[in-house]
């Protein structure tokens, strides 16, 4: 099902990561659709520096700050962290994430000669991990398998791909959804239980190979609703 509730745009989206490349194409198509979005970074020169460009070239509101601060900023924190510090900023962030709607995007990916392939996380997802070490936060897994590069383009006005939204917690559901929906082009569709993050996580290695033998920059579509 895909939603059909607008995003409000009073609340504020943090993006922890938000430096990387997902996470700042991320930020910058919250910004660029009226969403207040703050940049989160280990280093906050660097967030705000990122924030200061971002808002230039956006006209929205954008902010920056260290990942502790963006996440106790934040309505919404989205994860745009890299896997293999996932697990320790969670964990660190516990406290400022509690009673806050989590949309972790995180891929658990290794890289050799063959190309990207999905990695063992005991938890069964780095979504699922998320919402173990997140007792007290709504975890929702989204925005796995967009294209970094079209996010950040700044001649890109439409990025047309699904995104799937996987969770518990319905209302939370409805409202990520509706965050994918404010990009142009872009559409937020219910994909399950946080149980199944496995497997969406692991997609984004399928088009990484699509994207290397055909040089594109490849999304999903769901059809028939």
């Amino acid at each position: 099902m895909t939603e059909a509730a607008s995003f409000p745009t009073d609340r504020i989206v943090a993006v922890l990561g938000g430096t990387g490349p997902h996470g700042r194409g991320l930020a910058r198509r919250f910004a660029q659709a009226g969403v207040p979005v703050v940049i989160g970074s280990r280093s906050a020169e660097r967030a705000a520096e990122t924030a200061t460009e971002l808002g230039e070239a956006t006209g929205g509101t954008v902010s920056g700050a260290d990942n502790a601060t963006a996440a106790g900023q934040g309505d919404v924190v989205v994860v745009a962290v890299p896997w293999d510090g996932h697990a320790e900023l969670l964990r660190d962030l516990a406290g400022q994430l509690a009673g806050k709607v989590v949309v972790d995007c995180v891929n658990p990916l290794g890289f050799d000669k063959q190309g990207a392939y999905p990695l063992p996380v005991e938890e069964g997802s780095a979504a699922q991990q998320a919402a173990a070490l997140l007792p007290d936060s709504t975890v929702v897994g989204a925005f796995h398998n967009v294209s970094a590069v079209l996010l950040d383009d700044p001649d890109v006005t439409s990025i047309d791909t699904d995104v799937l939204v996987l969770g518990e917690d319905r209302e939370a559901i409805g409202l990520i959804c509706a965050l994918a929906s404010v990009v142009p082009g872009m559409r937020g569709v219910y994909g399950g239980r946080l149980r199944n993050c496995h497997q969406i996580e692991a997609l984004t290695a399928n088009l990484i190979s699509i994207n290397r033998r055909y040089k594109a920059h490849s999304g999903i579509r769901i059809t028939d609703i």
